[in-house]
């Protein structure tokens, strides 16, 4: 096949690969370098491709691992754009003070809710925040394992919903 009818045939089937490239891109401008770059691609491995066989599936596979490979590109440069006009800014090593005051009052108030938790729950509980396993808890209060599993499950369940009111 010439170069020529090969530049057609791929420009015929161009127009099959825009909605593909947009679809993958999300981005009209993106697509746009998409497309440009399989067309690119397409035209330098031009012997690679085998007369009668699918084109569109071709030009499909191209530009899906162009995509994928500049996807993977990207992911591993971990890129962070500033476009503010205070670059002496992006390297200045700022220390942050912590609030004492508020982390004060957040572990008053957790340990107000440990502390109104029916005892039933609180006593497994505690001793599980202690760092006891499961089934030493139940061998101290003897109860069985499961019991002591379920009692920690709601204790936690009740403590997260007091919680997240706060």
């Amino acid at each position: 096949m010439s170069t020529n009818e090969f530049s057609q045939l791929l420009i015929q089937n161009s127009e099959y690969l825009k909605p593909f490239a947009i679809t993958l891109t999300k981005d009209h401008e993106t697509a746009k370098d998409l497309l440009q770059e399989t067309m690119f691609r397409a035209l330098s491995n031009q012997e690679k491709y085998s007369v009668g066989t699918n084109i569109k599936a071709w030009l499909y596979t191209i530009m899906r691992n162009i995509f994928i490979n500049n996807y993977r590109r990207k992911s591993k440069q971990n890129t962070i754009f500033d476009n503010s006009p205070n670059d002496f800014l992006l390297d200045y090593n700022q220390s942050t003070v912590p609030n004492d005051a508020e982390s004060n009052m957040r572990i008053k108030f957790i340990n107000a809710a440990i502390h109104d938790l029916p005892m039933i729950f609180k006593q497994p509980f505690m001793l599980y925040f202690e760092g006891y396993k499961y089934h030493e808890i139940a061998d101290v209060l003897n109860e069985p394992l499961g019991t002591i599993k379920s009692r920690i499950h709601f204790a936690r369940k009740l403590l997260k919903t007091q919680i997240s009111k706060y």
